[in-house]
């Protein structure tokens, strides 16, 4: 049976924390120093991008292919097509994923990966711009590059001066840089970011919208504005929203009643049997658009403390109701 080495002495809660906070230290240090390094290079490796015809392919191996991994994803869910291949995969096949049409941008803080190299003469062979992201501005990679972005950084954090670590977190934050820029220069919206992640929270709730969830038709609870209130309370309990609208005779909202009225109506002594819709109901009740977002209704219901609301046309009829239930379920809230 393996036994756990003994922790030394000197690894107190103390000693961990202050370990801890050196790392964090040294890595904003890093951050600054290649955030003052963006300008003429970091503009033209846009331009490159927002020129192309084709996608944005990221490479690199090790700790740096997992960062480029990173930044494809980032790069294509904010409106810049983009994907990783490793470079390994790529001098045995992968090479024809990337079309002439495409940028890649290469990963290697070295600039001397051998996988990442191998695959230099035929991607000039082929006219695919490259941008290198290293931290040595003459090594093979930087000085193959069409533009070289310099992540080096002062040290690593690792206290042995060499697992990626500070370096990393430099090239991931130059990435999202890239991604951000191009965002804003393409006007990408939140309703874009939305469409490229439809399962999402985000997604859902700038996606869906009210007559996606409302229920219509036969299960829309209503009754006539002359209605008793005995039959009002049998439509809500077989439509099972805890609230019916009130129409008038061409489906025109005049009213809603709900749960919270009957309690109310309870509460004043009125005879439920022989009581009409109209003496109980809530008048001028808030409602909302078919064609509205389905968080529209949750601030609504968020802002004046109610649990449904009613669908109306642009004539204020009733074709709809949702309810808190709908909106949970859509996990809309």
């Amino acid at each position: 049976m393996a036994v756990s080495p003994l922790l030394p002495d000197a690894a107190s809660d103390a000693s961990l924390v202050a370990s801890g906070r050196r790392v964090v230290e040294i890595e904003r240090e890093a951050l600054a120093t290649v955030g003052a390094r963006i300008g003429a290079p970091f503009a033209a490796a846009c331009r490159l991008v927002l020129g192309a015809r084709g996608r944005v392919v990221a490479t690199g191996m090790g700790k740096s292919g997992h960062i480029a991994r990173k930044i494809a994803a980032t790069l294509a869910s904010t409106g810049t097509p983009a994907f990783f291949v490793h470079p390994g995969e790529a001098g045995h096949g992968d090479l024809g994923m990337i079309t002439g049409a495409d940028i890649v941008l290469a990963l290697s803080y070295s600039g001397e990966s051998d996988e990442v190299r191998m695959l230099l003469p035929v991607l000039k062979r082929q006219g695919n711009p490259i941008i290198a992201m290293t931290g040595r501005p003459q090594s093979t990679l930087a000085q193959a590059a069409d533009v070289h972005l310099d992540v080096s950084v002062p040290t690593e954090a690792c206290p042995l001066d060499l697992a990626p670590t500070s370096s990393t977190t430099a090239s991931l934050a130059i990435g999202d840089a890239l991604a951000v820029a191009l965002l804003d220069a393409r006007g990408f919206t939140a309703d874009d970011f939305a469409r490229s992640h439809p399962a999402g929270s985000l997604g859902r709730r700038l996606l869906l919208h009210i007559t996606d969830i409302m229920h219509s038709g036969e299960e829309l609870p209503k009754v006539r504005q002359d209605a008793t209130l005995s039959e009002a309370l049998v439509e809500m309990s077989r439509k099972r929203l805890g609230m019916t609208a009130v129409v008038d005779d061409e489906g025109r909202l005049i009213g809603l009643f709900t749960d919270g009225d009957l309690r109310r109506a309870l509460d004043s002594d009125i005879d439920v049997r022989t009581a009409h819709i109209n003496d109980v109901m809530t008048r001028h009740p808030r409602t909302i658009g078919a064609d509205q977002l389905a968080a529209e209704a949750a601030r609504l219901m968020e802002e004046y403390k109610i649990n449904g609301l009613i669908v109306v046309d642009e004539r204020q009829r009733a074709v709809g109701a949702l309810n808190i239930h709908d909106l949970l379920r859509a996990k809309v809230v």
